[in-house]
């Protein structure tokens, strides 16, 4: 392991209401309680995620935070009368700011994982994805398969599940890791590899928006679709229910068809 913030359709409200307190004054990072939620930062939702990430994380060029998974945090913190608040890390090791009270909340376009699921709690699924190849347009023909990577170049992101599915199939390839997926990005643009194995709805959103690359294979054949859900620590089941209640909520007053259809085109 992807736009302003427009208006969407209307939330259903949520029954919590966020009066912070609590909290050191000369500690940043203390947690601010009302009733059963917390949060680390006294009115705000504190969110940590890898970004740029289109088309679910990135800043518009007024610096505000966009994309299908800042759409959605940003309702929820709206619905519980919270200021959103961003804090970008990098993927690798980005599970381990819920513990250490840097975050409220990962959205950051993560795979639900057993492996993951043993250190933090997950919401409901929210997206559905498989992996996918993109490649320069040149090489669209030629490099469509998994096979046809022998002896390539291939660029993943450094503990996400690309890197784990590229280093279980693509045997005959050289697989790079990148901590970042911008690195990744310009290394392909650059002739310095010659595919990147990635999550589809991302490397489709590259291959749009730049225009010089193509989705060439997406690996559907004896794979289930990996589902993204948003972490929280482990234990927070105060704030994992206003997460899953609005994912449901939104499911059912047209918010998440609102959203999907943003980024995405129509569902159906």
């Amino acid at each position: 392991m992807t736009r302003t913030t427009r208006v969407l359709a209307a939330l259903a409200a949520l029954s919590l209401t966020v009066a912070a307190c609590g909290g050191s004054d000369n500690d940043s990072t203390s947690e601010a309680q009302s009733g059963d939620l917390t949060t680390v930062e006294a009115g705000k939702l504190t969110v940590c995620t890898d970004a740029p990430y289109e088309p679910f994380e990135y800043q518009d060029e007024d610096g505000n935070w966009t994309g299908f998974d800042m759409d959605i945090m940003t309702k929820i913190a709206e619905a519980n009368d919270l200021e959103l608040n961003v804090s970008v890390q990098t993927f690798d090791g980005i599970l381990l700011k819920l513990a250490a009270k840097e975050c409220d909340v990962v959205a950051s376009s993560v795979t639900i994982t057993a492996e993951r699921a043993e250190s933090v709690d997950f919401s409901d699924g929210y997206f559905d994805s498989y992996q996918s190849l993109l490649v320069r347009n040149d090489d669209a023909a030629t490099l469509n398969s998994l096979a046809s990577l022998d002896g390539k170049k291939v660029g993943v992101q450094a503990s996400t599940t690309g890197e784990a599915f590229a280093k279980e199939n693509a045997t005959g390839a050289k697989i790079q890791s990148y901590e970042d997926a911008s690195a990744m990005f310009l290394a392909l643009d650059s002739g310095d590899i010659d595919a990147v194995l990635q999550d589809f709805p991302i490397n489709a959103s590259r291959a749009v928006k730049q225009g010089t690359s193509t989705v060439s294979a997406k690996f559907t054949e004896g794979q289930e679709a990996e589902q993204y859900g948003f972490a929280v620590e482990k234990g927070n089941s105060a704030l994992l229910t206003v997460i899953n209640d609005a994912l449901t909520d939104f499911r059912a007053d047209g918010t998440y068809e609102t959203i999907f259809a943003k980024y995405f085109g129509a569902s159906k």
